[in-house]
Order: structure tokens, then C-alpha cells, then sequence
């Protein structure tokens, strides 16, 4: 089992048994006894660590999210420029998936529903701080000649935010692929294209 973010130890195995359950059966649907019995303890010796299944999700959202956007800091402050910085950014997020999928489905998942609550105003902050990165990023390409004058900023964030974490549904850790693959395939398909020659769209 990976090493989850939040702690080590006994709390670390009960945050990764939790991550896996809300991934897969959804925070709503997995209830504090369902990852009690998981873990072969009972629902209350689940509390001495945790005062709710709540708690439990902004533990393994807060590690994990400052994690992700920690390698994002890292790669943006080495200027790169705009192209390999997008490069290396899909890179890490692809790294991301195969390293953290339980929490990666928690926040594709569930992130609309926990933003309900106030403890997880921070998943709105990190939306933002997202695109920001990614508007950033295709504007100075843009600015720079490095990517096309006619591209919509907007429309290409969205695209890429999109198919990039929706990975997470179909990839597999222990499939033929790396993550590393699976990037540079994608890489290839925004940047370059699947076409031989482009031709312009019929109207």
C-alpha cells in the first residue's frame, strides 16, 4: 500500500483505508462502522483517532492537495518557460494518479459535495489557485509565440483540467503503461496533434 499523506503509522493505514472506500463506494455511502470493520477495529476505537469520517476526508484532501500543488510551486519557480512548464506540470499530474488514485477520485468525486461544508472552503481556494496556474501558463505561451495567437485560454484550461484528472477513472498503476507513458502520449496529442497534416474544419 502507498504511503498516504497525514501521518504514519496507525493513522496513516486507517487514512489510506478510508481514501480507498470513499473512492470507491463515495464519502456519502462509506460510514464511519464501514471503515471501522475495514480495518478489523470497532466503530469507537475509530474515534480515538478521528472525530469524524469529515475529518478523515480533509486530512486526506489537505495532504494530498498540498502535495500536488507543492510540485506545482516547485516546477513553476524553476521558469521552464511556458512550454516545458505545461509539460512538466501534466507530467506531475499524471504522476499524481499513479501514485494517490484513492485520493485523486476523492477529489473529482466528491469535492462539489464537501464544498458545502465550511471546513472545506480550501477545495474552492485550490480550484482557483488551479486555474490560475493553467491560464498563466497558456498566456505566456501565447504572449511568447510559443502556442497559437487564435487560442481560446479559456476553453484550452478547461480541455486540459478535463481529460487530464478524468484519467484517474480508466488508469491503471499496474498496467503496461507508466504514468510517464501515459503523459507523453498525451503530451504528444495536445501539442502535436493525431493528424498527419492538419486541415482546416469544414463549415
Amino acid at each position: 500500500m502507498n504511503t498516504k499523506p497525514g501521518g504514519s503509522g496507525r493513522r496513516a493505514e486507517l487514512l489510506g483505508i478510508a481514501a480507498k472506500l470513499f473512492a470507491e463506494r463515495g464519502f456519502v455511502s462509506t460510514t464511519v462502522r464501514d471503515i471501522a470493520d475495514a480495518a478489523g477495529i470497532l466503530s469507537g476505537s475509530l474515534y480515538h483517532h478521528f472525530d469524524s469520517k469529515e475529518s478523515m476526508a480533509d486530512e486526506i484532501l489537505t495532504g494530498f492537495l498540498d502535495e500536488l500543488f507543492g510540485r506545482y510551486a516547485e516546477i513553476v519557480a524553476a521558469e521552464l518557460g511556458p512550454r516545458k512548464t505545461l509539460e512538466a506540470v501534466v507530467v506531475a499530474s499524471f504522476e499524481s494518479i499513479d501514485r494517490h488514485p484513492a485520493e485523486v477520485a476523492i477529489y473529482q468525486n466528491e469535492a462539489k459535495h464537501l464544498m458545502q461544508f465550511p471546513r472545506f472552503d480550501y477545495l474552492n481556494d485550490r480550484n482557483a489557485e488551479f486555474r490560475k496556474l493553467w491560464n498563466t501558463i497558456l498566456t505566456d505561451g501565447v504572449r511568447d509565440g510559443v502556442f497559437r495567437a487564435d487560442l481560446d485560454v479559456e476553453l484550452v484550461y478547461r480541455f486540459i483540467r478535463d481529460t487530464v484528472w478524468v484519467a484517474v477513472r480508466w488508469y491503471n498503476p499496474e498496467g503496461a503503461l507508466s504514468a510517464d507513458a501515459v503523459a507523453e502520449q498525451y503530451l504528444g496529442i495536445l501539442l502535436d496533434g493525431i493528424a498527419t497534416r492538419r486541415r482546416p474544419v469544414k463549415k
